[in-house]
């Protein structure tokens, strides 16, 4: 019996590989090449088409939508909410993710899928969970109450499930880039008298950088995009508590122009995103 075998057509043995771009030696020819480009075709139309019919429906009234005072509101405590959000990330995940990069505890596979639980938990686990830890009746709001703190349904309700959700973002990023590190460098610079802190500070941080910004950037996205634990830890009041995806959720029923615009505005916040993600991680290659 003839075994059919896909129509393959070779590199020439002289051709070059751009190991940079991960270049394929194999090029489909024939009918896998058309069944492959209409696969890839069809994923590209569906992800597509959904947003190009945001830009559309939301370009004509965009600039009026923006203009009104509860979107200018919304907008502000989302940006300064999430760039707060961030903040935390970066202090408290750097060295986190030191410590998984390095392996100085033990256990610290364990540390890592735990610290990543949050990317697959359902957003509403995410938020009952944060109202059962830190509201009124939740196992830390006896203590909370007695020092007169209040966490639930306020801005620092907004940033704490901000940070629970895009953590695990900036971590793996972090850790990935930390390994990257040839830790004969750190050695060198060790034995040559720098002391931990001077290694940290001009060895490492700088050589895993690129790893870090594009890691605080998607967390900087996930953080504007984050709706299902806010709604359900912080609630949905206008000026205090509203952030973006809230507004757009509320709007769409009662005033869509408004709920197009901000959906816009996430959608070309997040194209900026992934670009310099991409563009930094290019770099961190050495622009192969």
């Amino acid at each position: 019996m003839t075994r059919l075998v896909p129509a393959i057509d070779p590199l020439p043995a002289n051709t070059p590989i751009d190991r940079g771009a991960r270049t394929s030696p194999i090029r489909l020819r024939g009918w896998p090449r058309v069944v492959v480009l209409t696969v890839a075709a069809t994923l590209m139309l569906l992800v597509t088409l959904p947003l190009a019919a945001i830009a559309v429906r939301a370009a004509p009234t965009l600039a009026d939508a923006l203009a009104q005072e509860d979107v200018g509101t919304t907008l502000q405590l989302t940006a300064w909410t999430s760039a707060a959000a961030v903040g935390v990330i970066v202090v408290l995940g750097t060295p986190t993710a030191w410590l998984i990069a390095r392996r100085q505890i033990r256990g610290w596979r364990v540390l890592d899928a735990w610290l990543e639980l949050p990317v697959v938990l359902p957003p509403s686990v995410a938020g009952i969970g944060l109202l059962f830890a830190f509201g009124r009746r939740g196992l830390l709001g006896p203590l909370l109450s007695t020092l007169g703190i209040e966490l639930a349904f306020t801005t620092a309700a907004v940033i704490m499930a901000q940070v629970f959700v895009a953590a695990p973002l900036y971590i793996r990023a972090a850790v990935i880039g930390l390994r990257r590190i040839d830790e004969d460098m750190e050695s060198i610079a060790m034995v040559e008298g720098a002391s931990t802190w001077q290694v940290v500070r001009f060895v490492t941080l700088p050589l895993s950088a690129s790893a870090l910004i594009s890691g605080a950037a998607l967390a900087w996205a996930r953080a504007l995009g984050e709706f299902g634990a806010t709604i359900l830890f912080a609630g949905n009041f206008v000026g205090r508590t509203q952030t973006m995806s809230l507004a757009i959720y509320i709007n769409f029923q009662s005033d869509a122009d408004i709920a197009l615009a901000l959906a816009l505005v996430l959608v070309l916040v997040s194209l900026v995103v992934l670009v310099t993600v991409r563009v930094l991680g290019h770099a961190s290659e050495g622009g192969e």
